[in-house]
């Protein structure tokens, strides 16, 4: 009952700050959260407080107001525990998010509410527990930690786990943008509706581009974790998706650049660079930036040969063996995981040279960029500790047989799969194949 009835004083006063001009009328004006936040605030001013007066607390909050600042409230949070703050004694918490975009409601968890809390739920995890193993299989050998030893997963594993799951669950809404916006599937009666197009567009926007990194850093400042190089990452992170945003939505007659499209490749490994920059953090480390340059190197050369197997995959077993030398995945294991980036409209480098310079200079192009990343990476590599060098490379050898997506390179054979020129064409025919 007492739920109800701070619902039915907000509403009223939602009632009367449309009745004083004092918001902008809208048709969804009772449900927007600001409004929301706006008719809470006022409750609150009107509530006794000891002897103050009316007048008292308007003058408090013009003398203090501007005082408060963003990170002003941060830091209270460190310090103010409950179910105000989302339980922020255990800042590091999870609770299940409703992936719905249809009405955007959450699971009913006690802090669910709470939007400054970062949220993630169990397909973000799922998707996040390749990534996990690839990192500690690949990147703990740079720290000098035994891999076979379980405490060194499990120490810091609740940490790396939750940052990559939640960087998963934005990259999943992404993806839902990036498939918005082309496709505009918001239909109605099975026709465009511009104005049901136009609420899940704000709906999108609004979720996506709003800081969304914020609850992030918090949690990660709450907890002694967040460093400049950390929060620069995560910004990579941000801009990342805004390019892959711009560049799988843009039009035949939108112009891309090759600086966006090389920009967008260097990024997509930014999830392993924070989370390595996490373990030097969390183990009161300097970071090595030998180290972190020779991965960053090979995270290029690795999403690029990504792109190449991922780019098209023919269903005839002779168009696998053309494309794997490029890929270095195993046949076998390719029909259950392939994902082509052409039909899912996918950010891939390889799409964008061909877009940019045409089916018959893109190979060439994307050939000089990757000697020049080669040629880098075999710089680097001779000023690592040789036997740091050859686990790295023995963890390589081991990836690629397994299968499933590395993070360390091989020097090798590149093969470039057959271009496709009409990406709209190859949809279409696919479709009508299926």
């Amino acid at each position: 009952m007492e739920g109800l009835k701070k619902l039915e004083e907000i509403q009223r006063m939602l009632i009367f700050m449309d009745s004083q001009h004092f918001i902008s009328p809208t048709p969804t004006s009772s449900l927007s959260d600001s409004h929301r936040f706006l008719a809470q605030f006022l409750l609150f001013l009107i509530e006794p407080s000891g002897k103050l007066s009316i007048d008292d607390k308007c003058s408090l909050i013009s003398q203090h107001l501007p005082k408060i600042s963003p990170s002003f409230l941060e830091n209270a949070l460190v310090v103010l525990p409950g179910e105000q703050t989302g339980g922020l004694g255990d800042p590091l918490s999870v609770d299940l998010v409703k992936e719905d975009i249809g009405d955007g409601s959450r699971g009913s968890g006690s802090n669910a509410v709470c939007e400054d809390m970062a949220l993630i739920g169990l397909d973000a995890m799922q998707r996040a527990n390749s990534t996990l193993e690839d990192f500690c299989r690949s990147y703990f050998m740079f720290h000098g930690m035994d891999l076979n030893r379980p405490e060194s997963i499990f120490k810091y594993l609740p940490v790396l786990s939750f940052v990559e799951s939640y960087i998963y669950q934005l990259d999943t809404l992404n993806e839902k943008m990036v498939d918005f916006t082309v496709s505009k599937v918001a239909v109605r009666d099975g026709r465009f509706d511009k104005e049901a197009y136009s609420t899940l567009a704000c709906r999108f926007n609004k979720d996506f581009e709003s800081d969304t990194i914020r609850p992030l850093t918090v949690l990660l400042q709450c907890n002694g974790l967040l460093t400049k190089r950390i929060r620069e990452e995560l910004k990579n992170g941000e801009e990342y998706w805004a390019l892959e945003r711009r560049l799988c939505g843009a039009s035949e007659q939108d112009e891309i650049s090759i600086e966006d499209a090389l920009r967008a490749i260097q990024l997509k490994s930014f999830d392993y660079r924070v989370l390595n920059l996490l373990l030097y953090q969390l183990q009161g480390e300097e970071v090595n930036d030998l180290h972190m340059e020779f991965l960053t190197i090979s995270e290029f050369l690795v999403e690029v040969s990504d792109d190449l197997f991922d780019y098209e995959v023919s269903l005839q077993a002779k168009s696998f063996e053309n494309i794997i030398s490029a890929s270095r995945f195993p046949v076998l294991n390719m029909w259950f995981f392939v994902q082509e980036d052409v039909l899912e409209n996918n950010f891939n480098i390889l799409r964008m040279f061909v877009r940019i310079y045409g089916a018959s200079v893109a190979p060439t192009m994307l050939a000089k960029s990757i000697a020049e990343a080669e040629e880098k990476y075999e710089k680097l590599s001779k000023a690592l500790d040789p036997k740091l060098y050859a686990s790295y490379q023995k963890r390589c050898e081991e990836a690629t047989r397994e299968g499933g997506k590395i993070s360390g390179y091989s020097l090798g054979s590149w093969t470039i799969p057959p271009l496709i020129v009409d990406e709209e064409l190859y949809r279409s025919s696919m479709q009508d194949s299926s």
